[in-house]
């Protein structure tokens, strides 16, 4: 199996803000002029000036419409390969710029969100960036910069449904995001960036237990021992630290860690990035903390050269080692070391039957 290329050899791409704001650049001037560029180019938050071609291009009685095919690079995005539309349409006299959500694009429906219940999800970045840009070719123009701007994503509802959306209570489509318009690849920003978005849903609701997980299986069990709504459950995937970071500025009372038994090793071991390209299993320190749970000098031996987590911990659930809540309890110390108080901690490890194995207490 190859490796994965180095960051700074893959493709960087644009975001979805990005592709609206061109979108809505070129729709406007068309609105104006009743041309559409061939090439748009924008400015983007820390000045790079990219440009876009259009996929689609329509006007007619009062309005133009462009549409912009989104390249994310090589990062694995949702939404690589969508196409992000902008309608631009005159709108009432000082009223300035008004954003609708279109076909694939979703509605803020709970507290907690940078916008408002209501309103289309179109992120406060890429919202400053449509109304800088719209302002500039007013001036241009000497027109009063009163527009309506619908953006929509066609099959962004279908989309949605791979995304933290519903849990955010973002309804009926995707969300357009971005706060540089650069996608770096496999920063995996979008992820964190619901990570954070659902902990805000989460603080607004007033709820005192939050639960994260490194996957399905931990999840579902997760949501069976707890009786947790939805909006208390947070995806966390390998992303420990953008977790406890954002936790850390923003506490709850109490939140629950629960994972695989090999991921939250590695969180025991330091690792905030659980990713299995970007953080390892040091089976020598695992060794140790079986020591420190009893086991015996061959046992302690065999787990130090075990081939993966899930072999030592069936050597050591073989000899009634708890070696599982000996990582789970590490691993809540390393959590609480990064949260600095406001919070208190339990981390719960699962095998792959999501059966619970080991437990840290702490609640």
């Amino acid at each position: 199996m190859s490796e994965r290329k180095s960051s700074h050899e893959l493709r960087r791409g644009w975001t979805t803000g990005a592709c609206a704001t061109a979108a809505a650049v070129a729709a406007y001037r068309a609105l104006l002029t009743g041309m559409f560029p061939r090439t748009v180019t924008i400015r983007l938050p820390r000045g790079q000036t990219p440009g876009f071609n259009l996929s689609t291009s329509e006007s007619g009685d009062r309005f133009a419409r462009a549409g912009i095919i989104k390249d994310a690079g090589d990062d694995p995005d949702v939404t690589h390969g969508a196409e992000i539309i902008a309608d631009v349409r005159h709108g009432e006299t000082g009223s300035g710029v008004v954003f609708r959500a279109g076909e694939g694009v979703g509605t803020v429906t709970l507290p907690g969100l940078p916008l408002g219940v209501g309103e289309p999800a179109i992120n406060p970045v890429p919202r400053h960036m449509m109304e800088t840009t719209i302002s500039e070719i007013a001036a241009e123009f000497d027109d009063s910069g009163d527009v309506e701007i619908t953006i929509s994503i066609p099959g962004g509802e279908k989309l949605a449904e791979k995304t933290m959306n519903g849990r955010l209570g973002i309804k009926g489509g995707l969300s357009v995001l971005g706060t540089t318009g650069i996608v770096i690849p496999f920063s995996c920003s979008s992820w964190i960036h619901s990570i954070h978005r659902g902990i805000d849903v989460a603080r607004a609701a007033h709820l005192t237990h939050i639960a994260a997980a490194t996957g399905s299986t931990s999840e579902n069990a997760l949501r069976r021992k707890f009786d947790l709504s939805e909006q208390a459950l947070i995806d966390m995937g390998d992303f420990a630290g953008g977790l406890l970071k954002y936790l850390r500025k923003n506490p709850v009372p109490q939140l629950t860690i629960g994972g695989g038994f090999a991921k939250l090793s590695k969180l025991a071991q330091g690792h905030l990035d659980l990713h299995s390209s970007r953080s390892r299993l040091d089976m020598p320190n695992l060794s140790l903390m079986a020591k420190d749970a009893g086991a015996g000098e061959q046992l302690v031996e065999a787990v130090g050269v075990a081939n993966t987590g899930l072999q030592a911990l069936d050597l050591c659930r073989d000899a009634h080692i708890e070696l599982a809540d000996q990582v789970s309890l590490r691993a809540r110390e390393v959590a609480m070391a990064a949260l600095a108080g406001g919070t208190d901690v339990r981390v719960l490890a699962y095998d792959r039957q999501g059966e619970l194995v080991g437990d840290s207490g702490g609640d």
